[in-house]
């Protein structure tokens, strides 16, 4: 039996035909499926275990039991006190016309609690940061060392990078919460570098499981010097990445879910570094008009 004779067969009679004759078809590609569209889980490093705990096991640690139902109960009240005010404790008021906002200010150490440290040590890299109070206990000192020699365990190939980031805010009963800049446009801060590029990354809520690594970045080009530095970055330039991919499909940013922003310094030149910072805070800019500065793909264009 020919192959044109073949194809043209019905679907069961072509499987068996296939079968009966081991005909493989190579015209016939593969189909091909997007990444972000599979159901992706956590990093693992390469050789690292799989975790297998279930996620409905709960760890609980009767230490801090006292503490944390104190601690509950405190924002509970809070919580609903701050309805009977407005949003977040403030006079309707108030939010309408507020131009400025200042989220994160360093005043003392409870205000590093609200941030972590990572490096590339956590994958077996060369690596360190840290993080402390600067002069008088005004500013907000992160420094260290980057090293980009990659691990020696034959697997790992790239290596060199430091972050600070700020921890998911939770509200009662261990529940997440999410800072809303919907009314503000702009992100404002005042930082003093070495002159070394970093990466501003803001996380936001998503509600797809293969979207949950996805961020969206900026870059901050410090100065260096003695010098202090008054930025500020529009929401509209901060682009979509997946894993530390630039991704085509972009999106503008939902402002009203955002989880974290973290500082990271990845720019491969070995070395000491430091970034001092004062505050962090969001604005709004009259004079920027501007919605989104990259294009957006539409799914069911106008013909």
């Amino acid at each position: 039996m020919s192959l044109s004779r073949i194809l043209h067969l019905p679907p069961v009679r072509l499987i068996a035909s296939m079968h009966h004759r081991k005909i493989l078809v190579h015209c016939i590609s593969p189909v091909s499926v997007a990444t972000r569209s599979m159901i992706q889980g956590e990093y693992r490093r390469p050789g690292q275990t799989k975790d297998t705990t279930p996620p409905w096991k709960i760890k609980v640690d009767f230490e801090k039991g006292l503490e944390g139902i104190k601690k509950t109960f405190t924002l509970l009240k809070k919580e609903f006190s701050d309805r009977w005010i407005g949003p977040e404790g403030k006079s309707l008021t108030e939010h309408i016309l507020e131009q400025t906002l200042v989220i994160w200010e360093f005043r003392g150490p409870e205000n590093l609690e609200q941030w972590t440290v990572s490096s590339d040590r956590e994958i077996g890299g060369q690596s360190e940061a840290y993080m402390k109070l600067g002069r008088n206990n005004n500013t907000c000192f992160f420094y260290g060392t980057l090293c980009s020699a990659p691990p020696k365990d034959g697997e790992t190939r790239y290596s060199g990078y430091c972050t600070m980031r700020s921890k998911q805010p939770l509200a009662s009963f261990e529940r997440k919460k999410h800072y809303d800049w919907s009314g503000f446009n702009t992100l404002h801060l005042r930082v003093r570098g070495d002159g070394r590029p970093w990466m501003i990354n803001i996380a936001a809520e998503t509600y797809f499981s293969h979207q949950k690594d996805d961020v969206y970045s900026y870059f901050l080009y410090t100065r260096g010097g003695p010098y202090w530095q008054d930025i500020k970055i529009p929401f509209s330039k901060f682009f979509l990445a997946h894993r530390g991919r630039i991704q085509d499909d972009q999106h503008p940013l939902w402002l009203d879910k955002i989880n974290t922003i973290g500082f990271t310094l990845g720019d491969k030149a070995d070395g000491p570094f430091q970034l001092e910072i004062d505050y962090l805070g969001v604005c709004k800019d009259y004079a920027h008009t501007e919605e989104f500065a990259y294009e957006v793909y539409k799914r069911n264009p106008e013909v």
